[in-house]
């Protein structure tokens, strides 16, 4: 006998349907699963069979067929163990054949004693369903508060295989899963407080302008001098994501596994800091079944870099298609995939080997060739594509000691708050764009300089010898510096505080 059911693979961040086909026939007593299947996919023989056992069900006494389609596309992970078990059970007569399945998607990896686990990515696989106009969709228990976020779809939140038998037979309805209306609203901040980092005010107003239109930023200076705190207080001062933000977010960690189940939806906006030794592909994404990497991973949020010269070249090379387009495209042999990426870069790093270079209190023990090379680590197209670079110098004895607080991170949140909303507006037609991704067409209609601006901004260019995307960078930071002071043209004020965030020669 022939039973069909409805399964998902997830390829990149979008989900693909999947035809499970079982059959149950004379032959040898055994069970052949077909359809390029990895490793993961192949064991699920051994744990359906021992869930089924174990269910109070019997695996049939015949050859078992399954068939996963489309037979050309790869089949990874555990997704597929309820879906066979399923098939298994209809094709061999112990569940109905008339169980109302065509419309129904079924995902899930099951225990040997025929609990349901959590799967990865099940946000993508209900998105297909609901894109594929099917009704409902089976589901692990852990998983339907994420499977919920997503419109359109019924939710059956299944604990075990034994379940989902006495559901298809009657016996015992399972009971479609009911969200929380209040798991999308809202958002969350995290990060240090700004009100806890001493001195530095002028690294922190550079790193308000960062957060209010979503520049890159460089922190250069001695060891101790505070620039991991500061990157690490980047987030605290961030607008709550909105909700098609989060659940971008939701989706990409949905993926790559690391969606806790008790957390549905990640309302706070991610911070990742790899450590230099990582590699190419964690970094930037890929591997032989193409997975999100960090810089993905740090979509919408923040992704630091510490100690930016350690990371190799081609590491940092990465880097550069990814600022640019918000995205990375990773070709393979067998196709392309797109991952979003659009990420506020902050990196830190000593200004020389001893990391000492221009300190007031520490003399510099490096070569000036040392210097040099150790500075050029990162290159020149790289450094163009940060628009605020800022030296943070040793904090003194005052400056540590100071009782009264400085402003917190809620005040300053605020004012980033307020300059995002008129970006926002600004961009009304482009939804989530910010000045930091403002084109040439965005920086003529928005980023007009008065007349003493266009002055100050012409011998900027003669004087600092500024590229063109260097010239629009200052452009754009320049029109954030008028959105938090309010101003609805971009003056002379504004250009000259954007033209100090630009990188100084530290090696003679």
């Amino acid at each position: 006998m022939l039973a069909k059911v409805y399964s998902c693979a997830v390829v990149g961040l979008d989900g693909v349907l999947v035809e499970v086909e079982v059959d149950v026939g004379q032959g040898q007593p055994g069970m052949v699963l077909v359809g390029l299947p990895d490793a993961a996919v192949r064991e699920s023989q051994e744990r359906v069979r021992a869930a089924i056992r174990n269910s109070g069900g019997r695996f049939p006494h015949g050859k078992v067929t399954v068939n996963l389609a489309p037979a050309d596309l790869k089949k990874a992970g555990p997704t597929y163990d309820l879906p066979i078990a399923l098939g298994i059970l209809l094709a061999s007569g112990q569940a109905p054949p008339g169980s109302g399945l065509e419309d129904t998607l079924v995902v899930g990896e099951l225990s040997l004693d025929g609990v349901l686990r959590h799967t990865p990515g099940i946000i993508a696989m209900i998105s297909l369903a609901a894109a594929k106009g099917m009704r409902r969709a089976f589901v692990p228990y852990p998983d339907a508060a994420e499977a919920a976020l997503v419109n359109g779809v019924e939710i059956l939140p299944v604990r075990t295989l034994a379940d989902l038998i006495n559901h298809l037979t009657g016996e015992a309805s399972i009971a479609p899963f009911v969200g929380d209306a209040g798991a999308t609203t809202g958002g969350h901040v995290g990060g240090t407080d700004f009100a806890e980092v001493r001195g530095q005010e002028h690294v922190k107003r550079g790193l308000e302008v960062a957060a209010a239109g979503a520049h890159n930023v460089l922190l250069s200076g001695p060891p101790g001098s505070g620039k991991t705190l500061l990157a690490r207080a980047l987030p605290s001062i961030l607008p709550p994501m909105t909700v098609p933000e989060a659940l971008e977010v939701t989706r990409i960690y949905s993926v790559r596994g690391l969606l806790p189940p008790e957390t549905p939806l990640l309302r706070e906006r991610p911070f990742r800091a790899p450590h230099h030794s990582t590699s190419f592909v964690g970094l930037v994404g890929g591997g032989a079944w193409p997975r999100p990497g960090e810089i993905s991973l740090a979509h919408r949020g923040v992704l630091f870099l510490d100690e930016l010269p350690e990371f190799g070249g081609a590491l940092l090379e990465g880097l550069r298609q990814p600022l640019e387009d918000r995205r990375v495209t990773l070709a393979r042999a067998a196709g392309t995939l797109s991952f979003p990426a659009n990420f506020t870069l902050v990196g830190a790093m000593n200004p020389c080997p001893c990391g000492y270079l221009g300190d007031p209190v520490r003399e510099c023990r490096c070569a000036p060739g040392a210097v040099a090379r150790y500075q050029k680590r990162i290159s020149g197209p790289l450094l163009d594509r940060i628009d605020i670079h800022l030296e943070v110098p040793r904090v003194d004895y005052e400056q540590l000691t100071e009782k009264r607080a400085g402003e917190p991170s809620a005040a300053v949140r605020g004012r980033v708050a307020a300059a995002r909303a008129a970006q926002a507006g600004r961009f009304a037609a482009a939804d989530g764009l910010t000045n930091a991704d403002m084109g040439p067409r965005q920086l003529r209609e928005h980023a007009a300089l008065d007349a003493a601006g266009e002055g100050l901004m012409r011998a900027a260019v003669a004087r600092l010898h500024l590229s063109a995307r260097s010239y629009h960078r200052v452009l754009k930071l320049a029109r954030t510096v008028a959105d938090l002071a309010g101003a609805a043209a971009v003056g002379a004020p504004h250009v000259a505080e954007a033209l100090q965030y630009r990188p100084r020669q530290l090696a003679g």
